[in-house]
């Protein structure tokens, strides 16, 4: 199985320091990082750990709950995945996440609202972005639509 890379670049200190991530397994894109904005309401057009594991938390979800759904007999029509990840004071000492929301809303022809539940959360432990994040409270809003 493949491994992929991403890479920082970070000149000056915490607070006045700036930072560049570049996914380099892809070559897609590169994103500023700071501090400042990582612990601001406003991300400023600034990305953070917290939006990366969003992302990839959301992404690996979709897939997994897709699969689930496949196995399950069911068809995705379409599946809407948002990943909302929270950064707080660690006890401690520093910060630490202190929770994920997930919210799946799904048309899904071939499964009912209890089917689609029960893969939504067999997705959410199944997903390997959850398994690594198992320290973290990972809650799950899912439902279908019309």
């Amino acid at each position: 199985m493949p491994t992929r890379t991403a890479r920082t670049a970070w000149t000056g200190g915490l607070n006045d320091g700036t930072g560049r991530v570049e996914l380099v397994s892809s070559g897609l894109a590169t994103y500023d990082v700071s501090f400042p904005r990582r612990t601001a309401e406003a991300a400023d057009g600034t990305t953070s750990p917290e939006e990366l594991i969003a992302a990839a938390h959301s992404s690996c979800y979709a897939m997994a709950l897709s699969g689930i759904i496949g196995s399950a007999g069911g068809t995705d029509i379409a599946l809407d995945i948002q990943a909302d990840v929270s950064i707080g004071p660690d006890p401690a000492g520093g910060l630490r996440l202190t929770g994920i929301v997930l919210t799946v809303r799904g048309r899904v022809e071939g499964l009912d609202a209890a089917g689609f539940e029960e893969a939504a959360n067999a997705a959410k432990v199944g997903c390997p972005v959850s398994k690594a994040l198992t320290g973290v409270e990972i809650t799950l809003d899912a439902a279908l639509e019309s």
